[in-house]
């Protein structure tokens, strides 16, 4: 199979520029033209493919790829569109450390995805009063992220090595000490940014004075649309019938959803299509980015890496290049350095290796809004219902170094440093 010039990752690296500032220096013409942007800079690396490499292999796994990861998607936007939580605004920060922890917690049994669709619109309406950046930013952080690494469902960097033959409970086994390490520092930084925020926001109650919740739920049908679209991702034969599935779920549930829920949750396509567009420039720019990863992983990382070069390295990657791929690229990396090609022998002789790559791909996935699917998704929603979100740049620079960076390096001096 033919390699592309390392000259055809420029689309990409372009495209990237394009979405960290663009949106800064000129928002009104990136929300008019990104489009335009995104497919023509994907369609100068797809007519390469075509026209050149005439590799039609390798773009007929990404095309298979970027269905099923706007399927995924897809369906569960719609789904969770279809069912309203009703809360009480207001949420003291105490209040929102619990939700953040459930929202954690749910994200190994409805996936990121899942569980950032159903709870970022019940989480804004919680917090409508004083709703800020950093509401958003460690609701990626968290139940975007870092809260689903300990099932496969959890993430699909996870649920990738499922399919190559993990065990399903290896994960939780494994991934578990870093997951409350994780979750605990960012829940706790959390806190103290949203006690200072709530300690500043007009006619705010003291924290003491807080009472219950008070929920409803509506929507329940979507319960069982919700179920198949999760019961379908272990759907892999025979072709796109997992993917049908999903649909299947979306236009049932669109169509049953009462009205009223769908204008409660001011539901609408915006968010998902401009997110099927940009991955749609993501998924095929990034194509030779991954071709080189895999060809020079291998010689890169040396014959004898230790754990910490795996969790950085794929870590880093991840951030830009989408976690999920990233993933499989080390993966394979990990295979090749060790002379261990078969899952087996690497949960036997390079189980910290396994979980170090594992960690890396979840949680540096929550570093930019590209590293995991979910993320752009909170975003753009977020600001469909009026909350300024960061830049691109912004949330790097203002929540990502500060605030996440840390956890990101107490996690490798706890378990990847030696």
């Amino acid at each position: 199979m033919a390699v592309p010039p390392p000259i055809l990752i420029l689309p990409f690296a372009l495209l990237l520029g394009a979405m960290a500032f663009a949106p800064v220096l000129a928002p009104r013409g990136w929300r008019r033209h990104y489009a335009k942007v995104a497919l023509g800079l994907g369609a100068v690396t797809l007519g390469y493919y075509i026209l050149v490499l005439r590799d039609t292999t390798s773009l007929a796994h990404t095309a298979h790829e970027y269905v099923s990861f706007i399927a995924l998607v897809g369906s569960l936007f719609v789904v969770a569109g279809g069912i309203h939580l009703g809360v009480k605004s207001g949420a003291t920060p105490l209040a929102n450390v619990v939700f953040l922890l459930a929202g954690a917690v749910a994200a190994n049994f409805l996936g990121t995805t899942g569980a950032a669709m159903l709870l970022i619109r019940p989480w804004i309406r919680m917090n409508e009063s004083r709703v800020a950046a950093h509401h958003v930013v460690f609701f990626i952080f968290l139940v975007a992220n870092v809260g689903g690494c300990l099932t496969p469902i959890g993430d699909p960097p996870l649920f990738l090595g499922f399919l190559q033959g993990i065990p399903f409970w290896w994960v939780a086994q494994k991934c578990w000490p870093a997951w409350t390490v994780g979750t605990g520092l960012l829940l706790g930084i959390f806190y103290v940014a949203d006690k200072i925020s709530f300690a500043r926001a007009p006619n705010a109650v003291p924290e003491k004075a807080a009472t219950s919740e008070t929920w409803t739920f509506t929507g329940r049908p979507n319960l069982f649309f919700l179920a198949v679209i999760l019961g379908a991702v272990f759907v892999n034969h025979p072709p796109f019938l997992r993917e049908g599935l999903m649909l299947a779920a979306a236009l049932g549930s669109y169509f049953t959803t009462p009205k009223s829920v769908h204008a409660a949750n001011e539901f609408n396509f915006h968010p998902v299509t401009e997110v099927a567009v940009l991955f749609a420039g993501i998924f095929a720019t990034m194509m030779p980015a991954l071709a080189w990863l895999n060809q020079h992983a291998a010689s890169l990382l040396g014959p004898s890496p230790s754990p910490g070069i795996f969790y950085w390295g794929t870590g880093a990657l991840s951030a830009g290049l989408d976690n999920a791929p990233t993933y499989l690229g080390f993966l394979s990396a990990l295979q090749g350095v060790t002379g261990t090609p078969e899952i087996a022998g690497l949960l036997a002789h390079q189980p910290v290796h396994l979980l170090a790559l594992s960690l890396g791909a979840v949680f540096f996935g929550a570093a930019t809004y590209i590293g995991n699917g979910p993320n752009f998704m909170v975003k753009a929603i977020a600001e469909s219902r009026g909350v300024r979100t960061p830049s691109f740049l912004g949330f790097v620079g203002k929540f990502t170094l500060p605030f996440l960076l840390p956890v990101l390096v107490t996690v490798w001096l706890l378990f990847f440093r030696g």
